[in-house]
């Protein structure tokens, strides 16, 4: 809706205040028409990075802002198609530029085909060597070649990078491309910054200033309100809507390519460039300060006394809410595994996403109806596409141990309260997952070695439910044997999902505490204190069986659960030293 409707809304209203503003000042049509186009980009780079910084590109303003800006992204194309036709007082027509036109269609057409069907193949193709340096240069070959045929035909180098982005953006591989070629955003953009910063005529802008300010002013106010005039018609709240017409009030980073293409054409003059170089550049630069001030702005919006429909909002009939997956199992890896924990999730009716690297699988699954996914789990780009900040519980089940460990480390950073269960082949690649945050480590060998155990005693034809009771046995003793000292990031993690408002913590009793040599009943930590004790854990034995009896000694691990206000009183009296 927002892409549909907001974005082509946005875009004509915008262009036609810009040929309003022209005609009054008494420019030729088309240079006002080309007035109105500049006017009508906004920012992508610079409102998605800061929306990103704010946490703020899901929430409802981020979503408006983003089908906004998609489609200024977009309408980009037939803006500098049509830019040709605007040169002169009016708009001219003659072979050359239908010509041009007719040629311009065919990109379009054939940019269309390859996003359909070329590109995908291309890069199926390649992601069957599993090689990544290949695949990220085969995105930087489609780049440049897309640029390279639609500058040779007189359209920009800009706007064929665009369209390479749009044939890869449409492929099932188009997260793993992201991934990839993220790093390089940044330096290109600074590029592009620099190069804008270059252009600016720093003794024109002081001359000028005034008239400069003025201009800044007028484009923030016009913008803004319209952007908020269309979201209120839209029906978001006015709180929703000021919001989004603050952060899409600048001047966007393609009105310089387009400026620059005008100029090329003979449209407008240098003093007109510098004047707008110098304006944009002015915008956004202001523009973090404005989307930071918006909230205030807002929220003194929505005390004014207009219509309960205008602040609050209308939800529109039959709209339906947008489905993000939330709570849910990620599957990273999809062998063996990876197939049966997918199946028994889909039995429970557990709502899960698969990430896998080998695109025949992701292929094969995807016709099959599977939410499955193409990428290199180790990037964080595709684990934020299958929504890992909302997941529960992430399942890592590839068979590249050092794949395995970044993975871990990636999740953790993005979840840090997310339960991670990670799959490796020896015992002991168990503590460094343990470490960078694995909540459950299994291991094959421990798997093989009971399998193993169960078919010698057949042989030797042991009773079956005597193999039963020492395969149960050697389970616990050989998971509780390679299980870390249990903290309260592992043992307790699932107490901690579901005992909203108790804490469970690990406190060491060290020499001079007053329960060291003492008896739970001595102690009296339940019955003054309100503290209750799960397990003891003494040098390698741990006591789960506990009674008023036990005694408590110095250096013993103490697994206690309560308030947390209660935890924090307490464990001062088990480390006096550093109370």
């Amino acid at each position: 809706r927002y892409f549909f409707i907001a974005g082509p809304i946005q875009v004509c209203l915008t262009t036609l205040a810009g040929i309003l503003v022209g005609q009054v000042l008494g420019r030729p049509f088309g240079e006002s028409v080309f007035l109105g186009f500049l006017l009508s980009l906004s920012s992508t780079a610079i409102v998605m990075r800061v929306l990103q910084e704010r946490a703020e590109t899901n929430s409802p303003q981020g979503h408006l802002i983003l089908g906004i800006l998609i489609f200024q992204d977009i309408i980009v194309v037939p803006m500098m198609l049509v830019t040709p036709l605007l040169v002169g007082e009016g708009v001219e027509f003659d072979k050359k530029i239908l010509y041009l036109l007719g040629e311009g269609i065919l990109i379009l057409a054939v940019t269309l085909i390859s996003a359909i069907k070329l590109v995908p193949t291309l890069l199926y193709f390649v992601a069957k060597t599993r090689s990544r340096e290949m695949f990220l240069l085969t995105l930087f070959v489609i780049c440049f070649s897309v640029a390279w045929i639609t500058s040779s035909i007189g359209l920009s180098l800009a706007l064929g990078a665009f369209l390479a982005g749009l044939t890869i953006s449409q492929s099932e591989y188009s997260y793993q491309a992201i991934g990839d070629v993220l790093p390089f955003q940044d330096i290109f953009t600074s590029f592009f910054f620099v190069s804008i910063g270059m252009l600016l005529d720093i003794n024109f802008f002081v001359a000028h200033i005034f008239i400069i300010l003025l201009i800044t002013v007028g484009i923030f106010l016009l913008k803004s309100v319209l952007v908020t005039f269309i979201a209120l018609i839209l029906g978001a709240p006015m709180r929703l809507a000021v919001l989004s017409g603050m952060a899409l009030a600048q001047v966007g980073e393609f009105s310089f390519v387009l400026a620059a293409s005008g100029i090329a054409y003979g449209i407008g003059m240098d003093y007109h460039y510098q004047l707008f170089i110098a304006i944009a550049v002015l915008t956004m630069s202001v523009t973090p300060i404005v989307i930071t001030l918006s909230p205030l702005i807002a929220n003194l919006m929505y005390r004014l006394p207009l219509p309960a429909p205008i602040l609050s909002g209308v939800k529109i009939e039959g709209e339906e809410e947008e489905h993000v997956m939330k709570d849910h199992v990620i599957i990273i890896g999809f062998g063996l595994c990876g197939r049966n924990l997918a199946r028994s999730t889909k039995e429970a009716n557990v709502p899960y996403a698969i990430v896998d690297m080998n695109p025949e699988t992701v292929h094969q699954e995807r016709r099959k109806g599977e939410s499955i996914f193409y990428g290199d789990a180790t990037t964080e780009r595709v684990l934020e596409h299958v929504n890992i900040p909302h997941a529960r519980v992430v399942a890592v089940l590839v068979n590249d141990p050092i794949a395995c460990l970044r993975i871990v480390e990636n999740v953790r950073r993005i979840n840090p309260s997310v339960h991670i269960i990670a799959r490796t082949h020896y015992v002991e690649e168990m503590t460094p997952l343990f470490n960078l945050g694995a909540d459950d480590v299994i291991p094959d060998e421990l798997g093989s070695s009971v399998e193993i155990f169960m078919r010698v005693l057949k042989k030797f034809s042991v009773p079956i439910d005597q193999i039963e009771e020492l395969v149960a046995t050697l389970r616990a003793e050989g998971y509780e044997m390679l299980r870390p000292t249990f903290t309260e990031m592992t043992i307790y993690s699932d107490l901690k999902e579901y005992l909203q408002g108790i804490g469970v913590k690990m406190v060491t009793i060290e020499e001079g505490s007053p329960f060291s040599g003492k008896s739970l009943e001595e102690t009296e930590l339940r019955k003054r204190y309100g503290i209750t004790v799960l397990a003891i854990k003494r040098g390698k034995k741990t006591l789960y069986n506990i009674d008023s009896k036990t005694r408590l000694y110095a250096g013993d691990d103490v697994g206690i659960i309560g308030t947390k206000d209660r935890l924090e009183a307490v464990e001062k009296l088990f480390n006096p030293k550093h109370s």
